[in-house]
């Protein structure tokens, strides 16, 4: 799974790379995302784990009801939401990809509500004893 996952993330389609330069880095409100995600059997194209929201990118081959069922398993198994995007979204209107994904990140729960960040922090030289 995780060697699926690394060639997955080597070789990603145009609207996943176009994406990631979006999400990567905490670039999106802060919010940190895993890309190529392995999670239970399921590979997802994009992972908050401080939200446990899960993004895919629809290409024409994907199934609607399928993937409805697996999104339905993914919130049954762990509590992650899955929000969909079509890769046309991605490559024709990414103001409003970002939006509506702010929103679903907005909207969903931290998954660790005593974190003060989307992440923890990084102690300063002092905190670890450096003069």
């Amino acid at each position: 799974m995780l060697q699926r996952a690394a060639h997955m993330r080597h070789n990603s389609t145009e609207p996943e790379r176009r994406l990631w330069q979006k999400l990567r880095a905490s670039h999106l409100k802060g919010y940190k995302f895993r890309r190529q995600a392995p999670i239970g059997r399921r590979i997802a194209d994009f992972f908050c784990p401080a939200k446990g929201l899960i993004v895919e990118l629809d290409g024409d081959t994907h199934d609607r009801a399928r993937d409805l069922a697996r999104d339905g398993d993914m919130a049954a198994r762990f509590g992650y939401r899955t929000v969909r995007f079509t890769n046309e979204d991605v490559m024709r209107n990414m103001e409003g990809v970002l939006l509506a994904l702010t929103e679903a990140l907005e909207m969903q729960p931290d998954r660790w509500p005593s974190a003060s960040k989307h992440h923890p922090p990084t102690p300063s030289s002092k905190e670890e004893g450096e003069q």
